[in-house]
């Protein structure tokens, strides 16, 4: 059955604007999300379903990765990444990047964020870790535009979707080294999200394709049709449910790995971002309902 509609959120400036990615932070019980025209990131108190904050002063914000209360933010307009405090609200560093920083990472407990920046005109793309004890900053070139990334379960690996070739691509942290590229057979890797207890990728295309693949070995596993090109993808660890978000017609296509099961639950135009909150929310950023529309797997 489709996603349930429970609720609507609204964000001051949402309609007809643009956002992209979000996260949920569990420390602060707080939803943080890129309002990338407006230039700033907002803020929502999950338990009481409110917009509590817009915070400025975060140029082009293009992504946002939480962990255990601390806020990456991506800031394509000023070539940085921005660490943030979850309780507090206050930014506590800014890290200069690459043009156009896209995907990110954040693993709170090794002091570490990645940044994967698309780069301005001519510019090479690049792949950036950084220490955020030490300052010390790593780069490796890439081999095409990065889209999203995540880590595996220890933060050992890091894994980055590149549009064209479309691949994975595989590397070691926290220095960036033994780099693998995972080619797959869908083009414009996308959308990114992995399944720790299984050791599976979950790759949404470009070419309105879910790819299952390994994340040990890279060998593909399985490729589902979806809806339409996609962006943002989560897996809902608690239900073992693949959601990916679908701009144009508006929808989130919901696939079960584990049947290949599928439904689509409408959304809105544009609405092609999202929040996963465990155990069971889905928050769908829609500027056609002027903020969030909230969604139950139950």
């Amino acid at each position: 059955m489709p996603l349930k509609t429970v609720g609507t959120i609204a964000i001051p400036h949402a309609a007809g604007s643009a956002f992209d990615h979000g996260a949920f932070d569990a420390k602060s019980r707080r939803v943080f999300i890129a309002h990338t025209a407006r230039d700033c990131v907002e803020v929502i108190d999950h338990d009481t379903g409110k917009h509590i904050a817009t915070l400025p002063g975060f140029p082009g914000a293009a992504g946002a990765v939480a962990d255990d209360g601390q806020i990456l933010v991506t800031n394509r307009g000023s070539a940085s990444v921005a660490l943030l405090d979850a309780i507090s609200l206050k930014t506590r560093a800014v890290f200069q990047t690459g043009g156009r920083p896209n995907g990110a990472v954040m693993v709170a407990r090794s002091a570490l964020a990645l940044a994967a920046c698309i780069g301005e005109d001519g510019e090479t793309p690049t792949l950036q870790s950084f220490d955020l004890n030490s300052q010390r900053q790593v780069s490796i070139e890439l081999p095409g535009r990065p889209r999203w990334c995540v880590t595996d379960a220890a933060a050992e690996r890091v894994f980055l979707c590149i549009r064209e070739p479309s691949m994975v691509l595989v590397a070691r942290l926290p220095d960036l080294s033994a780099v693998t590229q995972w080619k797959i057979p869908s083009s414009g890797a996308h959308g990114l999200d992995i399944d720790h207890s299984s050791d599976r990728l979950y790759a949404a295309c470009d070419d309105s394709t879910l790819v299952e693949l390994s994340s040990i070995s890279g060998d593909v596993t399985n490729v589902w049709p979806i809806a339409g090109p996609p962006d943002v993808t989560f897996f809902n660890p608690a239900t073992g449910l693949v959601h990916v978000a679908i701009g144009e017609p508006g929808l989130v296509e919901t696939i079960d790995p584990r049947t290949g099961h599928a439904t689509r639950t409408m959304t809105g135009a544009g609405a092609h971002t999202t929040v996963l909150v465990p155990p069971d929310r889905l928050y769908v950023i829609s500027p056609a309902h002027g903020g969030i529309l909230v969604l139950s797997e139950n």
